[in-house]
């Protein structure tokens, strides 16, 4: 993966569910598994917190300060990294990334491993991008019929598969959307740039989390269904666009992220430019 970006067991091929799932957080079982498979991130059953090193997704999306200060944070990450100093709208896209990456798999993960899409407003959300760590606490969870938590007070049933996909769209978009209109200034991007971000950093994460899991066939299969191109993805830009190639799978991003500004030589994976 480039470096700007976020960089075995098995798993089972259907979804799994807590031993509990009446008293466990409906969740947890997913972003426990991250743990186990990936160091980078770790997404924690909690309240919002607020002290050293960590701000909110509300306040990102609210507070120009915030905002500076996770920025601020990738200036120097950018130093450390490429030993100059990166453009601001390229800054300020990493950062968006940085967050957007992240923050979808506390999403997706659920999603995919256990059918079960969390509601997550900006206000529920934390990050810490020096630990790499995120604090989650939905207001409710959506699943099918037959899940063992579906008569849980916070369950809200959706009657099939489909309707589970269009569920997860509608709550990435609800929790990404004010972030993106945070960011839209300092990126100098349109929405649609911005939304195409968005969709990539929603493949891209599960897909990586998917080759880790060993389930990476199913994991392509569920996003080529939920991002599908069309008007009701909206606000969602384009598919993943999986292929074959070489002998190894490998997808188009839908948007730039701008690594070439940084190392021209040094194209990232799946970028436009290079098609």
């Amino acid at each position: 993966m480039p470096a700007h970006q976020v960089e075995q067991c098995p798993s089972p091929t259907t979804p799994t569910t807590p031993a509990n799932p009446v008293n466990s957080a409906p969740c947890t079982p997913s972003w426990r598994r991250l743990d186990e498979v990936f160091a980078g991130l770790r997404i924690h059953h909690d309240d919002p917190r607020t002290g050293p090193g960590w701000t909110t997704a509300a306040a990102l999306a609210t507070d120009p300060a915030a905002l500076d200060d996770m920025i601020a944070f990738d200036e120097r990450l950018g130093l450390d990294l490429y030993g100059a100093p990166t453009r601001p709208d390229v800054t300020a896209g990493f950062s968006l990334h940085r967050y957007a990456w992240p923050a979808a798999l506390a999403f997706t993960l659920p999603w995919f491993l256990e059918h079960r899409v969390p509601v997550l407003p900006p206000e529920r959300v934390s990050i810490n991008r020096a630990t790499g760590e995120l604090t989650a606490r939905p207001t409710a969870f959506r699943c099918l019929p037959d899940d063992p938590a579906a008569d849980r007070p916070d369950a809200l049933v959706a009657p099939d598969l489909p309707a589970l996909d269009a569920a997860l769209r509608t709550a990435l978009a609800d929790h990404l959307a004010p972030v993106l209109a945070a960011f839209r200034p300092r990126v100098r991007r349109g929405p649609r740039t911005l939304w195409a971000l968005a969709t990539d950093d929603v493949v891209d994460g599960l897909w990586y989390l998917s080759t880790l899991l060993a389930d990476e066939p199913r994991a392509v299969e569920r996003l080529t269904a939920l991002l599908p191109g069309d008007a009701g993805a909206a606000p969602f830009v384009g598919t993943p666009g999986f292929r074959e190639e070489d002998g190894a799978r490998t997808r188009t991003r839908v948007s730039c992220c701008l690594f070439y500004t940084v190392r021209p030589t040094e194209p990232c994976f799946s970028c436009p430019r290079a098609q």
